[in-house]
């Protein structure tokens, strides 16, 4: 037996050869030679649009020894990734975990599987409830403050496009996708080079792994809100707004970004903060057709829906797109009264007519820091409440690009209709962004058409706006993932510590493995 390894496998598109098909033909290994095979990884070079083609690796066990194919181009043994392992927990106290995103999903279902019976928390509703009040707000204008886009089980992520992608090498990277996978994603998610579950999947996804956590005589507590807690020696006591409390050596403070009021109260408790640097700005909306022939060309047709990815250095700050979303919508996502929040959502065939993203600018503790870590939940606030006074009615700010770069403002949309759910009022942003943000986007949109034609299309929409990318404070911690405050470990996007499902995923993974260290 043999494992292997083949890279920079080509298959130009239009090519209707099998992956499997084409290395039998590339390389002297025959079909019953093969005892298992399974792609690695996918991607789609696109450099040149006259020659576009996807590029695999892929692993195969032989069912003999075959030391013969390591000295041909793109062979080499394959090296599985070490397993995870579960050691037993000891402590007679369960952990808790506050919140139930994707940090807290992980450092639940790790903990659960090492016997710890761990107590999940969480302010929104289960998924099947939440999928409902998320409706009723995207109909009907009425907001669930503690169960929306951002609050409830699966956290905000649910409600988006589902991207696995990172810029972060880690070893449990691996295992991150696989569970993806194994609770209901596709089995794409494992190689694609940029994977996505799709909104529709990933319910049943944190279904799947809620049911787990419970088989494995986990307790979970939703429409549960963490609001207090006293700390007795090694044991901190947590108080519940309706009444339920627990005891805990090892409580995980999975909040998710938009947790301010939990933040202000921690920090009024105690616990060591700092401001960090954030991003504000629109959702910049184009038609999925447009993009698709700007990243493929002629083939675009015989392509799954183009994705992209840019940054521009301006002298004082950048802008750059984040969690783009093709063949999606541009989702309402507020989870306080009065206030407009955009994110980007898309399902899993990504078929709907327009692409967006968020286009974002940088922002620095120097542009909000007055005398307090928390002044950027503030300023976040400040700007979101602005936004929502365009209309007083969850309709969003909006401009087109073409009388944006203008400085008028558009009466209508043209061939890009937006797909904001409550509908747009179009305005000059600058009634919601700071002064400094809406120059940078101004000077950073031209200089983004150099490098994708027609991203500035006079047409494309711009629809405000999009605050919560990242959180403005980060809660301190030390090498143990410990709090200044024994037994409380800050976890995640919302102490400040992740930017996306994958990297809040293994945040809260790598903080169950330390438990087990700490316990």
């Amino acid at each position: 037996m043999m494992q292997i390894k083949i890279s920079n496998i080509k298959i130009p598109v239009g090519q209707q050869v099998q992956l499997r098909q084409r290395i039998l033909q590339l390389y002297p290994i025959a079909e019953q030679d093969i005892e298992e095979f399974k792609i690695l990884r996918e991607s789609i070079d696109a450099r040149k649009k006259d020659h576009i083609f996807f590029l695999y690796q892929v692993y195969i066990k032989l069912k003999d020894n075959r030391e013969d194919l390591l000295r041909l181009d793109n062979v080499s043994l394959y090296q599985a990734p070490e397993p995870l392992s579960y050691p037993k927990w000891t402590e007679e106290l369960p952990p808790v975990v506050v919140g139930f995103g994707p940090a807290g999903m992980f450092a639940a279902l790790y903990l659960a599987r090492c016997g710890a019976k761990p107590v999940i928390i969480e302010r929104g509703s289960r998924i099947e409830e939440r999928k409902a009040e998320v409706a009723e707000f995207l109909q009907n204008k009425k907001l669930n403050p503690n169960s929306n886009v951002q609050f409830g089980e699966g956290g905000a992520g649910t409600f988006s496009d589902g991207k696995l992608s990172t810029n972060i090498n880690d070893r449990y990277i691996s295992f991150i996708l696989e569970e993806f996978h194994k609770h209901g994603a596709t089995e794409d998610v494992c190689y694609a080079a940029n994977p996505h579950v799709g909104t529709d999947y990933l319910e049943k996804v944190v279904r799947n792994i809620r049911e787990e956590i419970i088989s494995l005589d986990g307790e979970f507590h939703f429409n549960t809100t963490f609001d207090d807690f006293q700390r007795e020696g090694k044991v901190i006591h947590l108080h519940c707004h309706n009444g339920f409390s627990i005891k805990s050596k090892h409580v995980l403070l999975c909040l998710g970004h938009s947790a301010r009021d939990t933040i202000k109260h921690l920090y009024a408790k105690g616990l060591n903060m700092e401001a960090k640097p954030f991003s504000m700005g629109v959702r910049i909306e184009h038609l999925q057709s447009d993009i698709n022939r700007m990243q493929y060309g002629k083939s675009a047709k015989l392509l799954p829906a183009a994705s992209y990815r840019g940054v521009v250095h301006l002298k004082d700050r950048s802008v750059y797109t984040f969690c783009m979303c093709p063949g999606g919508v541009v989702m309402a996502s507020a989870s306080e009264d009065g206030t407009i929040v955009t994110n980007g959502m898309s399902e899993k065939k990504r078929d709907k007519a327009n692409a967006n993203s968020a286009l974002l600018v940088g922002i620095n503790p120097e542009d909000y820091y007055q005398n307090s870590p928390l002044d950027g939940l503030n300023y976040q606030e400040k700007y979101e409440k602005l936004a929502f006074e365009v209309s007083g009615d969850y309709r969003a700010p909006a401009n087109l690009v073409g009388e944006f770069l203008q400085g008028k403002i558009a009466k209508g949309h043209r061939k890009v209709k937006p797909s904001y759910p409550h509908g747009v009022v179009y305005c000059d942003l600058g009634r919601c962004l700071p002064a400094y943000a809406v120059k940078a986007l101004r000077e950073a949109l031209p200089l983004f058409d150099r490098k994708l034609r027609g991203f500035s299309d006079a047409d494309a929409v711009m629809t405000g706006i999009e605050s919560r990318s990242s959180s403005p404070v980060r809660i301190l911690r030390d090498e143990s993932r410990q709090s200044n405050i024994p037994g409380l470990y800050p976890v995640g996007e919302g102490a400040g510590y992740a930017g996306g499902i994958v990297s809040a995923a293994l945040d809260g993974l790598k903080t169950g493995i330390q438990l087990t260290v700490n316990s």
